[in-house]
């Protein structure tokens, strides 16, 4: 049976809103904030709870779309697993699975801005090209193309991987564990 609280309340999700109406101190009318909202024209926010998961826009010089991605939870989790959970150092050896999505494509720029070699795995010829050329990752593969991935892993890291940034789990994580050096971090993002 399906949960009919369920079905009478707007999806949820990070997003972007302007301030119409608010009694509450942190927020006045025209203010904008991010963080999760419902997807609805109109939102009305009576718990603190609900208050405290908005945050206030104080940079509007830059894309509110931003706010949905590297500012926003893509952006925070990137950034978290890669320097929290990673403790990347100059020259370490990175490895990024489903590293065209948003988390991925921002922990391959984080790795290359730390100094470290970035390899990235997607699914088709094109996601490669675009990890390679535009987000210049070293190197990139397309999993659906490798028949061995523990290989495949073997080549681009011949002296196993520091950092194993997880996106996918299953065979492809099979093949990381094979391949991890001694002390190396696998900050855990997805497992689909």
């Amino acid at each position: 049976m399906v949960n009919q609280h369920f079905l009478s309340n707007p999806i949820i999700g990070n997003g972007v809103s302007k301030v119409v109406e608010s009694r509450h101190p942190k927020f006045k009318k025209g203010d904008l904030v991010w963080g999760f909202t419902g997807f609805e024209e109109y939102t009305l926010l009576t718990s603190p709870q609900e208050v405290q998961s908005l945050f206030k826009i104080e940079h509007t010089d830059v894309p509110l779309s931003y706010y949905t991605g590297i500012l926003g939870m893509p952006g925070m989790t990137a950034y978290a697993g890669f320097y929290e959970i990673g403790s990347p150092k100059k020259g370490d050896r990175v490895y990024v699975s489903a590293a065209s999505g948003v988390v991925g494509q921002l922990v391959g720029q984080f790795a290359k801005l730390a100094g470290c070699y970035v390899v990235g795995s997607a699914g088709s010829k094109e996601k490669v090209d675009l990890l390679k050329n535009k987000f210049r990752f070293d190197e990139a593969f397309n999993y659906r193309e490798e028949e061995d991935l523990d290989g495949a892993l073997r080549r681009y890291f011949p002296e196993g991987i520091d950092i194993y940034f997880e996106n996918v789990g299953g065979k492809m994580l099979d093949a990381v564990l094979l391949n991890m050096r001694p002390h190396g971090r696998i900050p855990v993002c997805g497992l689909i």
